[in-house]
This record gives structure tokens, sequence and C-alpha cells, in this order.
């Protein structure tokens, strides 16, 4: 679904005048699939510990959180206290990862750190959902 989605967007923005480099489309692409990995994660954790009729609204309001912290609504000022919570989500550094070939700085160590926790802790919830949705020890 994200590729889906990002086609049209790259489809979008190059109709609209969006001129980059193969090598920034593909530097941006790659890095926007591996922000987008705790999010997968965490959509398989919430989809073993939820029922069918309550994943809807916890991901639409999940997500609009995670956005609205993360930067994607808004540019998050360079300090403060929205910046400070910003930078420990990894909604943040997914948008920031699509500002790299646009001229902003590359992703450093403590986004790696926070894609990386953040992948490593979800992964070992949705493990623990899965085994206690199946059955499974």
């Amino acid at each position: 679904m994200s590729l889906l989605s990002m086609i049209v967007l790259y489809a979008c923005g190059a109709s609209l005048g969006v001129s980059m480099s193969a090598h920034d489309w593909i530097e941006m692409t790659v890095l926007i699939l591996i922000c987008l990995v705790p999010f997968a994660v965490l959509g398989i954790a919430i989809g073993h510990m939820l029922t069918p009729d309550s994943i809807g609204p916890a991901m639409g309001g999940g997500v609009a959180l995670l956005a609205f912290l993360g930067g994607t609504w808004f540019p998050i000022p360079s300090h403060g206290f929205l910046h400070d919570i910003g930078q420990l989500l990894p909604s943040y550094w997914l948008v920031q990862a699509s500002h790299v070939a646009l001229g902003g700085h590359p992703l450093g160590t403590k986004a790696w750190i926070v894609i990386v926790g953040w992948t490593v802790v979800l992964a070992a919830v949705a493990r623990r959902a899965y085994r206690r949705d199946t059955g499974r020890v």
C-alpha cells in the first residue's frame, strides 16, 4: 500500500514540476521505506490485539497523533518541547527522510536508533500479541 501511495505522490510531484536526479528519487524512496518498517510492525501488533471493529478507529487516531507529533501536518520547530518529543518518534524521522533528497540533512545516528528501537520493541509486542491471539507458545 505504501508503494502505491508513493507512486501516486511521485507522479503528482513530477507532473507539478518536481525535478530531482534518479539518485535522489531512489535515496528518498529507500529511506522512506526503511522508516515505514516500524509502522508496518505496529499494524501487525494492533491487528492481533484489537477486534476488527476497533482496528479502524485505533489506527486512525494513532496515525493522526503520530503524524501530528512527527511534523507531517506542519513543520516542527527546531527547538522546544514538540521538537524533543518528535525526535523520539519514527514519524518524525519518516518526515525527515522525505526531506533528505530535497537538500535536508542526512539521517544521523539518533534517527537510526529511534527507527531500529521502535522496530525492535514493536516486533516484540507483535510477536507476543500473535502468540496470544493464535494460542501458540
